[in-house]
């Protein structure tokens, strides 16, 4: 890191809890603004749940609109925290120091916000029955061998993993705020560190367990976004969904939004929080680019593979599908969108160095990549299900309603709002791991030049 500025301990925590010792003016007002929006997507919920989901644009074929959609966006943004977290601190990366805490606090607000939607979808949120493989009053046993089971046990078990990993990786931050409030707030976050003094032992767990469940969560960072993919691809009747290379697809799309909305988060952590430009810095932006355009480009391989293993059986119902998303309206342009928004213009930004050290540019570079990841999950359901097997009448095409995009609207309000209490009550930017990265590091000369290097035993 060419732009690295070499801190102190106190001067680390004084930039790193100052948005927990003094609020910031911005924070109320954002508070309650993304509160209005979640009272407001709430409402319309009750509402839909008071009329049924009539009320939705939801009709026959096209049973699964904007909130399924928005379940499989929220499921890939979720990988951020383990693609950055996990593999990045198994191969050693060191700019992955200042964003691991972010990208794990997303990965737990994204999970809340996808697990329910599904409960939005069904109506009827008592009507679950589908979720446990038990025979309640009505006589119904659910099909155990389908995803629609094993979702919830995939995405429970991941949202366990990520929370303990937030959670352990806090109890060193959380001993140092014990220590720098008093009274109630004190006791409140000595209870929060769970007795954490530092000494070698605790330090020598901390290490180890950070290491076991960076590898003990990447098979279920595998295997989550796979079984979503297998929702649809398990499904009869439904052409465009029966792919093999669905599972894999699905995965590196969700690294492509997952990390892109990393670094919507980091820019906005370096424009709003005080003295955090002086750990995050443009080196970090320009890691986080190039790792995208390898991401970007591996997405956009298997987008095409998707598309030609379907066309190369040269099946008519295929054929037609491709012919709906690509060439008629209003499918066509949301795909030129798509491809817009998702690699065509975020990707040539990234190949220039100027470009992934712009805090604007790289924001807005990152907004499009997920207006397009969103976009292609839309693609994905709504023209195949357009074009399901028919019945004996239709209720005409898919159009979502007001209700949808409110409630819609509630899951990114919901991650926001998370985001903006967890940002008062603990460290976006973890103490302990940036005090070690300074420790390590040091300037070695390589011919006439002196460099930044890390110091590793």
């Amino acid at each position: 890191m060419q732009e690295h500025i070499q801190l102190n301990q106190k001067e680390i925590n004084d930039i790193s809890l100052s948005p927990i010792l003094e609020t910031p003016k911005w924070w109320l007002p954002a508070v309650l603004i993304t509160f209005g929006f979640i009272v407001t997507g709430l409402a319309a919920f009750f509402y839909m749940v008071y009329h049924g989901l009539g009320v939705t644009g939801l009709n026959r074929p096209v049973f699964w609109g904007f909130f399924i959609v928005n379940f499989v966006f929220w499921i890939g943004i979720s990988h951020a925290g383990i693609m950055i977290s996990a593999i990045l601190r198994l191969t050693q990366a060191e700019w992955r120091r200042p964003i691991t805490r972010a990208a794990e606090v997303l990965t737990v607000f994204s999970l809340m916000a996808a697990l329910h939607t599904p409960l939005f979808h069904v109506g009827r949120p008592w009507r679950t029955y589908w979720v446990f493989p038990y025979d309640f009053s009505r006589g119904v046993w659910p099909n155990v061998r389908s995803p629609f089971v094993w979702d919830p046990s995939a995405v429970g078990t991941y949202l366990i993993a990520s929370t303990l990993f937030v959670i352990i990786c806090l109890l060193p931050d959380l001993a140092i705020i014990r220590d720098r409030t008093t009274g109630l707030r004190s006791k409140i976050y000595g209870i929060l560190c769970l007795g954490w003094r530092g000494t070698p032992r605790q330090w020598k767990m901390q290490t180890i367990v950070g290491i076991l469940l960076s590898a003990l969560v990447l098979p279920v960072f595998v295997s989550v976004h796979s079984i979503v993919s297998w929702d649809f691809a398990v499904i009869a009747g439904v052409e465009g969904w029966h792919s093999t290379i669905f599972a894999p697809y699905f995965i590196i799309g969700a690294i492509h939004s997952g990390v892109s909305a990393v670094a919507t988060f980091m820019v906005v952590m370096m424009w709003v929080w005080k003295g955090n430009d002086k750990i995050l810095r443009p080196d970090h932006l320009d890691a986080i680019g190039r790792l995208l355009i390898i991401v970007a480009t591996t997405w956009f391989l298997f987008l095409f593979l998707e598309v030609a293993f379907a066309l190369f059986t040269l099946e008519r119902p295929e054929i037609a599908l491709r012919e709906l998303q690509f060439f008629k309206w209003p499918f066509s342009g949301l795909f030129i969108l798509f491809l817009l928004t998702s690699y065509f213009i975020p990707v040539p930004m990234w190949m220039f160095k100027n470009v992934r050290r712009s805090l604007p540019l790289m924001f807005i570079s990152t907004i499009l990549v997920n207006v397009g990841m969103w976009l292609e999950r839309f693609l994905i359901i709504v023209p195949s299900l357009s074009r399901k097997t028919p019945f004996a009448f239709d209720w005409g095409s898919y159009t979502p309603s007001i209700v949808e995009i409110l409630i819609v609207t509630e899951t990114f309000a919901f991650v926001i709002f998370g985001l903006l209490l967890f940002s008062k009550f603990f460290p976006l930017i973890p103490l302990f791991d940036i005090k070690e990265g300074m420790v390590f590091r040091d300037e070695i000369k390589i011919g006439r030049r002196t460099v930044p290097a890390s110091i590793r035993e």
